[in-house]
């Protein structure tokens, strides 16, 4: 698809993964050409694999919709990023760069070398000039922008979706003057937005859906998978006066939790009114715009307008946008108010957004160098070209004449290839740079590995009789081989001790870290070469558990019964079989698993009794 004509946009929210298509009309607007999107359980157990879990929805939409190797343009959620709003003095055009980087060092909480930041410039309460800092720690963005660039896509602009969802209802709702509130019920947060003509402020608040399913899953002693599930199928906002009299006491009930946990939102609206209208001379919202899945609750447009005292209406950023013949427009419909940034995306590409921002990842900004030197490579090349052709048609003329301007032709080239010299240079720096990029990719992916085995653990081999009070992994380990009490049938590489008390089952993540994921530091100059790193890292092929267990009057001990869990989920992670030279696999036995076990009938009258499994992995992963 042709870059000058296509738009890619995607939204990466907690719960939700959209994105669409877009391509400019004749009149100079908008056409949705394909739209999609896909759901993550926004469960706080599961942030550890959510990075996993996100590249591959956006792999699955991108597949899905046929877009290829595209340059997309995605927004982050606001509660990944710090944003200020900053008021500036009277000052020439001139200075306003030097004076927004003081500006930034005083108001950023980490280290500006540690973020990538960036300003847009909006217009004040009575004509003073204000900027919008907005800033992400650097390893957070190259984490998220690895998992589009892990999706086979590229980055062509990365907004914040506070900002894009300015610029959607600014270019949507253009005739609206008097002072607005949007509220963008997020996953696991709101965003407000102020918006007074082309005035605007913007906080991130720490209520959404996920609150709400948590508080269901709190009250009812649910998992969170479960209260997720019934919030969907039975959940409403239960309102005041009566409103639950005619309604299932069931669903009454789930009502009534929900409502009390939707309302600390508008106790937050009405504080974070009160700063605005004092610390930012602005006015108190007229008008309040519901966007986001949060708000797709029944009821919840009723409520807000209980709670808020103000008229109440449904977000629609597609009311002068055209739809395509593929795109199903009572999809549209339905989801009109959770497509709000992917329009402010969109507007991107045709040029009509009010703010621009635009965070760029380290691996980006070599990108776009390397593009700006391509231009200087084809002058060259073309010179070069010109000045062979004109040698050939000289020597075609008199011999004299050849001879004369031999010397001159030669004088140029050697000037060309003066100029040659440095771009090869560049192009063998520009090989070394993606090369170091492409190695630190392939290290990240190898940490989400050893995630995923904790969280098959935590699944699987878990038992109110066992406690697990030590995990390590090992290297060079051959289950085929008796025990060696002296080297342990392997190399220990990491030892986390973990809390034994008696109690309820527990069971502790082991931080796995790679050795070579570079420290933070001052981004590379341009034109300097950095070399990429080549660490030797243990690799560890097993993983030893140890810990205590005790009778639970069953036939078959809970050591042995949480092993055959774990060999029944069928891990990705955990091999339980041998594979011989011709192909063939063999189950392993208990016995070669549990490396030792003390039995009910050798203990000694004590609470509980040790033991130690190992665990082959199956594939050899960096330990450290």
């Amino acid at each position: 698809m042709a870059e000058n004509q296509t738009s890619v946009t995607l939204n990466i929210g907690s719960q939700r993964i959209s994105m669409a298509v877009f391509e400019p009309s004749k009149s100079g607007g908008l056409v949705l050409k394909a739209y999609d999107s896909a759901s993550l359980l926004a469960d706080p157990a599961t942030d550890a694999v959510r990075m996993p879990q996100t590249r591959l929805a956006i792999i699955e939409l991108a597949q899905k919709m046929k877009i290829g190797k595209a340059k997309v343009r995605y927004a982050v959620s606001g509660q990944s990023v710090f944003t200020r709003f900053v008021k500036l003095p009277a000052l020439d055009s001139d200075n306003i760069e030097q004076l927004v980087t003081f500006e930034a060092q005083q108001q950023l909480p980490f280290p500006i070398e540690t973020v990538v930041w960036d300003y847009e410039l909006l217009d004040g309460a009575t004509g003073e000039k204000e900027v919008a800092l907005v800033a992400i720690k650097s390893d957070a963005l190259d984490e998220l922008n690895s998992c589009v660039v892990g999706a086979g896509l590229s980055t062509a602009e990365i907004d914040v979706a506070p900002m894009a969802l300015f610029n959607a209802f600014r270019y949507s709702y253009a005739d609206v003057t008097e002072p607005v509130l949007l509220i963008d019920v997020g996953a696991k947060t709101s965003n407000l937005l102020y918006m007074e003509g082309k005035r605007f402020f913007t906080r991130s608040i720490p209520v959404g859906g996920a609150s709400l399913t948590t508080a269901i899953a709190k009250e009812y002693g649910i998992s969170f998978a479960e209260a997720e599930g019934q919030k969907i199928t039975n959940g409403i906002v239960t309102l005041g006066g009566g409103h639950t009299g005619h309604l299932d006491e069931a669903v009454a009930a789930l009502g009534t939790v929900i409502r009390n946990a939707l309302t600390r939102l508008p106790t937050e609206i009405a504080r974070t009114t009160n700063y605005y209208r004092s610390n930012h001379g602005g006015n108190a919202p007229r008008r309040i715009i519901l966007a986001g899945g949060g708000a797709n609750l029944p009821y919840a447009k009723e409520f807000f307008e209980e709670k808020l005292g103000l008229p109440v209406e449904y977000f629609n950023p597609m009311r002068i946008v055209m739809v395509g013949k593929a795109v199903n427009p009572e999809v549209v419909q339905q989801e009109a108010h959770m497509m709000g940034e992917l329009v402010g995306l969109g507007l991107r590409g045709i040029g009509k957004t009010s703010i621009n921002i635009d965070l760029v990842p380290s691996s980006v900004e070599a990108e776009r160098a390397s593009e700006k030197r391509r231009p200087i490579l084809i002058s060259a090349a073309a010179l070069l070209i010109a000045g062979c052709a004109g040698f050939a048609v000289l020597s075609n003329g008199a011999a004299r004449k050849a001879e004369e301007q031999l010397a001159s032709l030669e004088s140029k080239k050697n000037e060309l290839e003066a100029a040659a010299s440095p771009i090869k240079r560049l192009l063998a720096e520009e090989a070394t740079v993606k090369a170091t990029a492409t190695s630190y990719v392939t290290l990240k992916d190898a940490q989400d590995f050893w995630p995923g085995v904790l969280t098959d653990l935590r699944k699987h081999f878990t038992s109110e009789f066992t406690w697990i009070t030590n995990l390590e992994p090992i290297a060079n380990y051959d289950v085929t081989k008796p025990n060696d009490p002296k080297v342990e049938n392997g190399e220990l590489l990491v030892k986390e001790e973990l809390d034994g008390a008696y109690g309820e089952s527990q069971m502790a993540q082991v931080k796995v870290e790679a050795a070579a994921t570079p420290a933070p530091g001052p981004r590379p100059r341009p034109g300097q070469v950095v070399a990429a790193p080549a660490p030797t890292v243990p690799m560890a092929n097993a993983i030893r558990i140890r810990g205590l267990w005790r009778d639970n009057d069953d036939k078959q001990n809970v050591v042995n019964k949480m092993i055959k869990a774990l060999r029944e989920s069928g891990s990705p992670y955990l091999r339980f079989s041998t594979k011989a030279a011709d192909g063939t696999e063999t189950p392993l036995k208990d016995e070669q698993i549990v490396k030792s076990l003390k039995a009910i009938a050798d203990a000694e009258e004590e609470y509980a009794w040790p033991f130690e499994i190992v665990i082959p992995l199956t594939q050899p992963m960096p330990s450290r």
